[in-house]
């Protein structure tokens, strides 16, 4: 059986398939057996849990999420990594592949459908650096997954984690914070993988929220102000408002005044509960169509 974390079968594997690598789709396999392994573990599987997998590689964390779970379910983007996949997990009767763009899938539907003899369902991935935030942000709207255990890129993974009033809080911050409990368990260096990566990646672990953090009336609202709040970070929370929501600033500026918030605020100085309030509170001067929440940085 091919070690699958093992340089030299590594490569040899890869040869034999004719398999070379994909800069445009962020391609790092690991080479380091420990990484996997730690990996699966901080998943929390067992016998009735159903694991999606998206980007599995030559599928050395596919096998022991398949040796700890009920079912796999693995999306790849690349075919040339069909027979390679098919080589190495033979045998494996409880893993399924399917090849196509993450980013098209339906993952409540995934959910529903594929996982419905389990008892729960979950994400466990070493993501694609190239399409991480995008993914997470479909993941945790999809209100499917109990738990996200997932590998990217360790900024990637400080913006998830960060708290208010710093560097890295922003609109990304606030969606999966609203949808999840995050928390970073892990770095694994470059040397980890091959091609070695420029970047130190970090493994997160996000628990899916039973409720809101925060009550708001309007969700779509409120995402859609967290966005304007950021997209100009270094203008007050007030001119930032103003120029991206058209928003009178002496309204804004009284909301504010409201919740005991300085109208000099910047909008990386607001909580969740801060954001959620100040939706409500300028809601009679949000009109138009609600917009629901996207991969804001």
């Amino acid at each position: 059986m091919t070690n699958l974390t093992e340089i030299h079968e590594i490569k040899a594997l890869l040869d034999r398939h004719g398999f070379r690598f994909s800069k445009s789709l962020g391609q790092n396999f690991l080479r380091a057996s420990w990484v996997p392994e730690k990996i699966a573990d901080a998943a929390g599987l067992d016998e009735h849990t159903g694991v999606l997998e998206i980007g599995p590689g030559i599928g050395c964390l596919t096998a022991e999420l398949s040796r700890r779970a009920k079912k796999v379910l693995s999306i790849e983007a690349d075919r040339a990594l069909q027979p390679v996949l098919a080589e190495t997990l033979s045998g494996r009767e409880n893993v399924e592949l399917l090849f196509g763009d993450a980013l098209k899938q339906d993952f409540a539907a995934l959910a529903r459908e594929r996982f419905a003899s389990c008892g729960r369902a979950v994400v466990c991935a070493n993501l694609p650096y190239n399409i991480s935030s995008p993914v997470l942000t479909a993941l945790v709207r999809a209100g499917r997954f109990q738990r996200l255990t997932v590998m990217v890129q360790r900024e990637l993974a400080q913006r998830v984690c960060a708290r208010e009033d710093t560097a890295d809080y922003g609109a990304f911050t606030v969606l999966m914070q609203w949808h999840a409990l995050p928390e970073k368990l892990f770095d694994v260096p470059p040397d980890c993988f091959i091609p070695a990566p420029k970047v130190t990646s970090s493994v997160l672990r996000l628990e899916r929220r039973a409720a809101p953090p925060a009550a708001v009336n309007d969700e779509g609202r409120m995402f859609a102000l967290v966005r304007a709040a950021f997209g100009q970070r270094r203008k007050t929370l007030c001119n930032a408002l103003a120029n991206g929501m058209g928003l009178p600033r002496e309204r804004i500026a009284e909301a504010l005044k409201g919740l005991n918030l300085d109208e000099r605020v910047r909008g990386e100085a607001l909580s969740l509960a801060d954001f959620a309030a100040l939706s409500d509170a300028l809601s009679e001067n949000m009109t138009g169509p609600a917009r629901t929440a996207g991969p804001a940085s």
